[in-house]
């Protein structure tokens, strides 16, 4: 009887001391989460490393990319024609000097044969005067008529250098037309970003539309539409970050250019223009934008995103990654705050590696 009872008792302790032995393995940090490798917890989180930037002044200011007018030409016909032939298509990346489109332009013939009549009558005057200044000298002829001749050239050479004025119009780059077709070249290199001509369709000067639209995407403007209550938030030359919905959590730099000296009587805004280099041509023109005023003069400092915050009471904390599946609830000191990031003042270092997403669902697994 005695042999049952001790028998029983076995699995009673060895339970006991597998449970010692599994809650030993246990963390003793109250306020860390160990997870395995390949634990479905993780998937669920995103974690990026928190570097120092400039200090924000304030909330993002609402502003609007634009082309670079700078880096930007609206291309129309010098002439009236028809077209015959397009050469470039809105993505196209054209050259300066690349032919856009060609033209029947009898204007230009119209031009061609004025400077040749020019240079033929300049070549007929030219001769006049240097046979009326030799008879001159000679006393075979009165100085009246030598001033005749002396003022035939005159006109003679200022005819022909308005037919060369206006076909230099015409021609800018000094290239050679066939005939009556006009070839419109690119004026800058770019890409061409509007079109607004077909084949068949007549052009003229003063048409209201360009047309074409050239610019470099790599330079780009962002127009700010300041109130009057948001005025003394920037100043030029001073930095700021861009960021738009296409890439949340990612902030790009640019630098105020202008701010407008007077309101919009309309709008009762004043507007201010940001120089935002887009080297790899991911922000596009029309892209509404938020534009963070930076402090250039101050110590970088740590900035993130609300998502990554739990607050507890007056306490705010964040979840740090130490080493990979194992996360560290750490207690943060915030400054500036806005709808979107909080400024950390202390707390976090440079290089940590921060749970921005899936901080809650942490927080809640380390309370059970």
């Amino acid at each position: 009887m005695k042999y049952s009872r001790r028998f029983l008792f076995l699995p009673v302790l060895l339970f006991f001391c597998v449970h010692a032995a599994q809650a030993a393995e246990q963390p003793q940090d109250a306020g860390m989460l160990r997870y395995k490798p390949n634990a479905p917890q993780l998937s669920a989180l995103n974690i990026a490393v928190i570097n120092p930037r400039l200090r924000p002044l304030s909330e993002p200011l609402p502003g609007r990319i634009a082309y670079d007018e700078d880096h930007t030409s609206r291309v129309s016909s010098p002439v009236v024609g028809r077209v015959t032939r397009i050469s470039a298509e809105p993505g196209d990346t054209v050259r300066k000097g690349q032919a856009l489109l060609d033209l029947d332009a009898p204007e230009l013939g119209v031009a061609l044969a004025d400077v040749a009549k020019g240079d033929a009558d300049l070549a007929q005057y030219r001769a006049a005067y240097e046979r009326a200044r030799t008879l001159f000298e000679g006393q075979a002829i009165a100085r009246k008529n030598l001033e005749q001749a002396e003022a035939d050239l005159s006109k003679a050479e200022a005819e022909a250098r308005r037919a060369r004025m206006r076909l230099h119009n015409l021609l800018p780059e000094g290239g050679k037309s066939p005939g009556e077709t006009y070839v419109l070249h690119a004026p800058i290199s770019g890409v061409v970003t509007e079109r607004h001509v077909n084949p068949g369709m007549e052009v003229r000067p003063d048409l209201p539309d360009p047309l074409f639209v050239i610019s470099d995407p790599t330079h780009l403007w962002v127009i700010v539409e300041l109130t009057e209550r948001d005025l003394g938030k920037l100043r030029t030359g001073q930095s700021v970050a861009v960021s738009v919905d296409a890439y949340p959590g990612q902030t790009f730099m640019a630098r105020v250019a202008n701010i407008a000296d007077v309101l919009d009587p309309a709008t009762r805004r004043v507007r201010a223009r940001v120089i935002l280099d887009n080297p790899e041509r991911r922000l596009k023109p029309e892209m509404f934008a938020r534009v963070m005023p930076l402090e250039d003069r101050s110590q970088p400092v740590l900035v993130v995103p609300n998502s990554a915050l739990v607050t507890e009471g007056r306490r705010t904390f964040v979840f740090v990654e130490t080493v990979p599946g194992e996360l560290h609830k750490r207690g943060v000191q915030l400054g500036l705050q806005t709808r979107e990031f909080s400024v950390v003042e202390s707390g976090l270092r440079a290089g940590d590696r921060v749970v921005t997403s899936g901080a809650v669902l942490l927080n809640s697994d380390l309370q059970r």
